[in-house]
């Protein structure tokens, strides 16, 4: 690799929060960023989902475990309510103040508190919204699964995707769309 090139990587992965700290040819790197460096990207619908994230595990080299940084403006909640059947999910709240609905069950959350969300059922269905005047600010790591199903309890739909983040694969539906095993199938 040409020095110019190299040197160009390197701001590149500054700038996206991913910079090196050992040796610019990345076989002695350290797989370190710092928070306030990742880019962040919006994401959201409507006047209840409103975030800014920016990835995390896929910034350090992680294949096996995933993580973003996740900002929710006051008032709004990152994702709707949901559950995973694959992946298991866990909060590290880092700043503000929120609620965490969990089931049929809620708790006030804030910085320090560290919150789980196991695959499953509807019981385990969670959303995290801010309540606070401030930004709430947190992680949020999982597992990594090359599919995932995810339900919607509220809305009644589901998603089914496959590859990272239903790169390969995805698609929304409500259970009631279903069709027959055979539907289509002549031969």
């Amino acid at each position: 690799m040409s020095e110019e090139v190299a040197n160009k990587r390197d701001r590149q992965q500054e700038q996206d929060g991913q910079g090196e700290a050992d040796g610019k040819d990345g076989k002695n790197a350290i797989p370190a960023l710092t928070l306030a460096a990742i880019a962040l990207r919006p994401f959201g619908n409507g006047n209840a989902f409103e975030c800014l994230e920016g990835q995390v595990a896929k910034k350090l080299g992680l294949t096996k475990l995933g993580a973003t940084y996740v900002e929710v403006p006051p008032g709004k909640s990152a994702s709707p309510f949901h559950v995973h059947h694959v992946l298991d999910e866990m909060f590290v709240i880092l700043a503000g103040r929120g609620e965490y609905r969990f089931g049929a069950n809620t708790r006030s959350v804030s910085a320090g508190d560290v919150l789980g969300a196991p695959c499953g059922g509807h019981e385990f269905a969670h959303r995290l919204t801010n309540t606070g005047a401030e930004p709430l600010k947190y992680l949020a790591i999982s597992s990594r699964s090359e599919a995932d199903i995810c339900e919607y309890p509220d809305s009644g739909k589901f998603w089914a995707g496959s590859g990272f983040d239903g790169e390969r694969f995805s698609f929304v539906g409500r259970q009631a769309d279903g069709r027959e095993y055979w539907d289509g199938e002549t031969s």
